[in-house]
């Protein structure tokens, strides 16, 4: 048999499904223990041109740079370069003795910069990046109507966030760190094989002590 609801039911009906919908709109989607919240790379050049001829930089160019690298707080991370028309030897060594106060060495190509270098003139170009997670904190969820089983959006944010922070290359995050040729492995082994080769402290038995008193103890 049919019943016929009345307006008031059906308002009260059309309100519970929309109350229903609406709490299942925030539900997480992603269904994985994979976190969407990854860190990003950003990638700044930063230019600066100075007077250059056939036999490098001049002592004034050479003031003018380090202290454009000491007002850009060059350090490790940072990425220098030079786009010399001339190809100069000098004009590249002067650079890089420049750099290597800083910790740093003179890569071998540059990137594209805006604008043509002058002639007479070289570029030295600063490459900075920076890792962000963009979208963390993310809290825009409701765990009550996670009907999904899924995970929560801001999910992996505070681990990421502090590897963002904390790595001391962010290039790393892209390609990992590039290991040096030399090998470690004699060396861990040789404090390896002085350990076993130490002889056992009681090997020769224990030492007696004495257990005199002195005069006036009891």
């Amino acid at each position: 048999m049919l019943t016929r609801m009345t307006k008031p039911a059906l308002t009260a009906l059309a309100l519970t499904l929309g109350l229903s919908l609406a709490g299942c709109a925030g539900q997480p989607t992603n269904r994985s223990l994979d976190s969407v919240k990854q860190p990003v790379v950003e990638r700044s050049n930063y230019s600066f041109d100075v007077d250059a001829s056939s036999g490098g930089l001049s002592i004034n160019e050479q003031r003018r740079l380090n202290d454009w690298f000491a007002a850009m707080d060059l350090g490790y991370g940072d990425r220098v370069s030079i786009d010399d028309p001339l190809a100069s030897t000098e004009t590249r060594q002067a650079v890089a003795d420049i750099a290597a106060r800083y910790g740093l060495l003179v890569s071998d190509s540059a990137p594209v910069t805006a604008g043509l270098v002058s002639p007479g003139r070289a570029r030295v170009v600063v490459t900075r990046s920076k890792a962000t997670v963009p979208g963390c904190p993310d809290w825009g969820d409701n765990a009550g109507y996670n009907y999904s089983n899924g995970t929560n959006n801001g999910f992996g944010c505070a681990v990421n966030g502090n590897l963002a922070a904390m790595v001391a290359d962010p290039e790393d995050l892209i390609h990992g760190d590039k290991g040096s040729s030399e090998t470690v492995i004699m060396t861990s082994n040789k404090a390896i094989a002085s350990y076993r080769q130490q002889a056992p402290t009681g090997q020769d038995g224990l030492k007696a002590t004495s257990s005199a008193t002195s005069a006036g103890g009891n």
